[in-house]
């Protein structure tokens, strides 16, 4: 078994990298090359401006290489929640953008000819209990209601024609949601930023930012050299590199983990998930799963609130998912796993993006389990916003207030743990 992220151990590795120092001086610096920032810097060099991007790392080697590969349209909150504390105007226009973070996705996908697999699968989310199905049936009345009449309820009686599990009591399906393959994908944004005259440094953290004189923007300085930029954008999630002191008192790394099977019968995954659909239920320690391009099932969750990620906590929490795997699909018991990983979510406090300005810096950050398609959208979002049109940011009024008693380290995650493992046994 390896421990490493199945989309970057099947990916064509990046090559168009810059060599040597970072130096010079550029219109835009951009810190994080995942899916923000290399949206962000596709965009801007489309535009004609000239980028440079830092990254800590390797390109999407971060979180953005370390998801559950979905592409999923949809809050992470009860939709009839939201609208009561936002409104119903207010939260339809968040809806709405996150249906355009898929729909850009598709469509620089199609623009750049990114081979990555990407296919509208659609989105079933599981009824882990009897009476969860009814709460989410009331949930998509509302939605197809009043903002995505693209939605629709699977019957308990109907599950086999989804799933192949007596596990779950029927669910709801998002039509709009797509998979990729998430290292293609993130090799072939990088690829056409560059294409398009951005520069891209890996394995070059942003460990000290200074504002120059004269409102001539900033510089940036990493171990390796350093760079002058007049606007700087952080698409840095969780990273804990570098002066982000500000971000982390208001972003929480969680861990998410996951499995990937051995290539497996297309006979026996047509039997288990026949529509290849993106899958996730409803318990707060959610599992989801889908399928791979080469036919793997691909299987994880929150097996631990955890703030770690290394191989020693990976394979505990792929032990969670295997047994938890075995449960949903019995005949999956004694399939051979070939890959385990993890990697952080960039949670806020209300599991919403944040996206703005602070102090004459730029950021978009804290997608909370929903990046593939809301980074790419932000990054796009934020090129224009550098360029003037603030308006386009749909997360422009929101505060962000910091998380009261939290300094970068969450003590408190093995108690928000135990609590929603309470709820799972209790609701």
């Amino acid at each position: 078994m390896q421990m490493k992220p199945y989309w970057l151990d099947t990916a064509i590795p990046f090559a168009a990298g810059q060599a040597g120092e970072p130096q010079g001086r550029f219109d835009v610096a951009v810190v994080g090359a995942g899916f923000t920032g290399l949206s962000a810097a596709l965009a801007l060099a489309r535009k004609g401006a000239s980028v440079v991007v830092l990254e800590a790392g390797g390109v999407a080697s971060a979180a953005s290489g370390r998801n559950g590969g979905m592409c999923n349209n949809g809050f992470a909150q009860d939709y009839a929640s939201l609208s009561a504390a936002l409104g119903t105007d207010r939260a339809n226009r968040l809806y709405r953008a996150f249906d355009a973070g898929v729909d850009m996705v598709e469509a620089i996908i199609e623009a750049e000819g990114i081979a990555c697999h990407f296919k509208r699968v659609g989105k079933l989310k599981l009824a882990a209990k009897p009476h969860h199905y009814d709460k989410i049936a009331r949930a998509q009345e509302l939605l197809a209601r009043e903002v995505d009449p693209d939605t629709c309820m699977v019957a308990p009686s109907d599950m086999h024609a989804e799933i192949g599990s007596d596990r779950y009591f029927g669910g709801m399906l998002f039509k709009k949601s797509a998979a990729l393959h998430m290292g293609l994908f993130g090799q072939g944004l990088a690829e056409a930023a560059v294409r398009h005259g951005a520069r891209i440094y890996e394995n070059n953290p942003m460990i000290a930012m200074a504002q120059l004189e004269g409102g001539r923007g900033h510089r940036l300085t990493t171990p390796h050299g350093s760079v002058e930029a007049q606007q700087v954008l952080l698409a840095t999630g969780t990273s804990r590199i570098g002066p982000l002191g500000w971000f982390r008192r208001r972003i929480v790394p969680v861990g998410a983990y996951l499995i990937a099977t051995e290539p497996l019968p297309v006979e026996l995954l047509d039997r288990l998930t026949p529509n290849r659909r993106n899958t996730t239920d409803t318990r707060n320690f959610v599992n989801y799963f889908r399928t791979s391009p080469d036919n793997r099932l691909l299987f994880g969750g929150r097996a631990r609130f955890s703030s770690r990620s290394d191989p020693a906590s990976d394979a505990k929490s792929g032990a969670v998912l295997r047994a938890a795997m075995g449960k949903v699909f019995p005949e999956l018991a004694g399939v051979r796993i070939d890959y385990c990983w993890g990697g952080m979510v960039d949670m806020t406090r209300d599991r919403l993006p944040r996206a703005g300005e602070r102090e004459g810096v730029f950021y978009a950050m804290g997608y909370s389990g929903h990046g593939t398609h809301m980074a790419t959208y932000m990054g796009a979002i934020m090129a224009e916003v550098l360029d003037g049109r603030a308006d386009l940011n749909p997360w422009a009024d929101f505060d962000w207030p910091a998380i009261p008693g939290y300094f970068g380290t969450p003590w408190f995650l093995p108690f928000v743990g135990a609590y929603y493992r309470y709820q799972d046994l209790v609701k």
